[in-house]
């Protein structure tokens, strides 16, 4: 396969079949169309642009739209591999003179502080490409939670990195761009192999490949990095509901979030880092963000849980419903909603929330972040991601752990980059009627500011401690110093750990 993979990556490459070219043949309207699922404006477009006959069309239209082609044309836009060689690596069928392709491939493409990769991803092809719905053991591509969970990861070096439930592979790819070696599981051989291809294609030889469910591929081992985009859509376990591997994970409600944290607390070297993507359910006995944090504490990790989007049952089945392929208004999704239903119903659900967990293995021997959180609505302009923000967070909580507050008053501090400043005022009024501190990288945080701690912020230049800082607002606002103190210090850690504030 490895002799295969190469001539495609070249093909591939002298066809500049990049995520930045694709858009050029069909233009940005029917561009956004397929991103929602249609092929039409953008065949259309392709049979009607300039693009027409280049290697470049021609893999656009067998890879990315389904087009049948004939074999001369696909045979002129893979020198290299052939046809021969595609059908052996499983990307194409050649009944007589027309080629059919038998998955997916695109190039995607990821901003870093390392600077921009791209990968090309084989995987199963979509209901756009099919026009059906998908089957049970569909291989996803790279959807929206992947890119999500790729922003997410931690832009530093390690030794080991465990990708739990690969899929096809894109988090093992990102995450081998950091690390020495990278272990990449999963239960679906089928999987495994699209996982392995989308290796060799993209010139990555450091992943370990294995077959298993969960942690049992990699018993007794442990890493400094676990990240997973775990089958966490909570589905009724019924015969008849259909169980898709890449988004099911078989066991009841939100269960499987709660193993997948329990068992990547013990596979965590110490001071190790987990990040997954999770659902969770809100029940009448109990939040879904403490039951998390929950899971967490009984482990012995740190957490930190954000919540970004909610959705009632209602909403939270029909998504996962029509994502399967089955649309409103047939006998079958009236079917599955009342078994979905039915299910939320069981346990007491009344919300489902959608977010990310971070955990951490303390170093020391005891836990020094636990960060419980809904940040609704979109983050700040991080070019790939939030990963380098949580990694300055996490290095900011153990910064401030090692300090006590005298520690902090003696520090210098300066306000991050992208941090401003809003102010209002009432016409004609000299002083403002309220200010707000505002986060443009990040999660794109806003505080409420009163004067003291506006006056302390926009003081934090390096060149005071905050000690100093603090003794000269006194004096300003006429209150007494040790007060202040109090009050601000607590503030001042907050603006610290979530990046308002850096150490100078």
């Amino acid at each position: 396969m490895i002799e295969l993979a190469g001539a495609l990556r070249a093909d591939l490459t002298a066809a500049g079949y990049t995520a930045s070219a694709l858009p050029g043949l069909w233009g940005p309207a029917p561009d956004a169309a397929l991103r929602r699922g249609s092929t039409v404006a953008a065949a259309r477009a392709l049979d009607a642009g300039s693009g027409r006959g280049t290697a470049l069309a021609a893999l656009a239209a067998l890879f990315v739209l389904g087009r049948p082609l004939p074999v001369a044309e696909v045979a002129a836009a893979l020198p290299t591999l052939g046809i021969a060689g595609a059908v052996e690596l499983g990307l194409v069928e050649a009944p007589g003179d027309t080629v059919l392709s038998a998955v997916e491939l695109r190039p995607h493409e990821l901003m870093d502080s390392d600077g921009v990769t791209e990968w090309w991803i084989v995987s199963d092809p979509g209901e756009a490409m099919t026009g059906r719905p998908l089957r049970e053991d569909h291989v996803l591509g790279v959807g929206g939670a992947s890119r999500t969970l790729l922003g997410l990861q931690l832009p530093r070096r390690v030794r080991t990195v465990l990708d739990l439930g690969t899929g096809c592979g894109i988090q093992a790819l990102r995450a081998a761009r950091w690390a020495d070696r990278v272990v990449a599981t999963d239960i679906s051989e089928r999987a495994l192999r699209y996982a392995r291809l989308n290796a060799a294609v993209n010139g990555v030889s450091t992943i370990d490949f294995r077959l298993g469910s969960l942690f049992e591929p990699v018993a007794g081992e442990r890493f400094d990095r676990i990240v997973s985009n775990p089958p966490f859509v909570i589905t009724p376990r019924h015969d008849g509901i259909p169980a898709y591997e890449y988004r099911d994970g078989g066991l009841e409600g939100d269960a499987l979030v709660e193993a997948v944290m329990r068992g990547a607390a013990g596979h965590l070297a110490p001071g190790g880092v987990a990040q997954l993507l999770a659902n969770w359910e809100d029940r009448r006995e109990r939040d879904g963000i403490d039951r998390v944090a929950g899971w967490a504490d009984a482990a012995g990790v740190e957490i930190w849980a954000v919540e970004r989007d909610v959705q009632d049952p209602v909403q939270y089945a029909e998504t996962w419903i029509r994502d399967g392929g089955i649309l409103p208004g047939t006998p079958d999704f009236d079917v599955l909603l009342r078994a979905w239903l039915d299910d939320f119903l069981g346990r007491g659900v009344h919300a489902v929330g959608f977010g990310f967990v971070t955990l951490r293995r303390p170093r020391r021997g005891r836990a020094a972040l636990r960060r419980l959180e809904r940040l609704h609505g979109p983050a700040g302009v991080s070019p790939g991601g939030l990963g380098e923000h949580l990694a300055a967070c996490l290095d900011a909580v153990d910064w401030l752990t090692d300090r006590d507050d005298a520690a902090v008053l003696a520090a210098h501090l300066v306000a991050a980059p992208d941090v401003t400043e809003e102010r209002h005022y009432w016409p004609g009024d000299e002083h403002p009627a309220a200010m707000r501190l505002k986060q443009g990288g990040g999660f794109a945080r806003e505080l409420p500011l009163d004067p003291a701690l506006a006056g302390l912020v926009g003081t934090c230049d390096g060149e005071l401690s905050v000690g100093a800082i603090v003794r000269a607002l006194a004096t300003l606002l006429e209150v007494d110093e040790t007060a202040l103190a109090a009050e601000l210090l607590p503030q001042v850690r907050e603006l610290v750990a979530t990046g308002f504030l850096l150490p100078a």
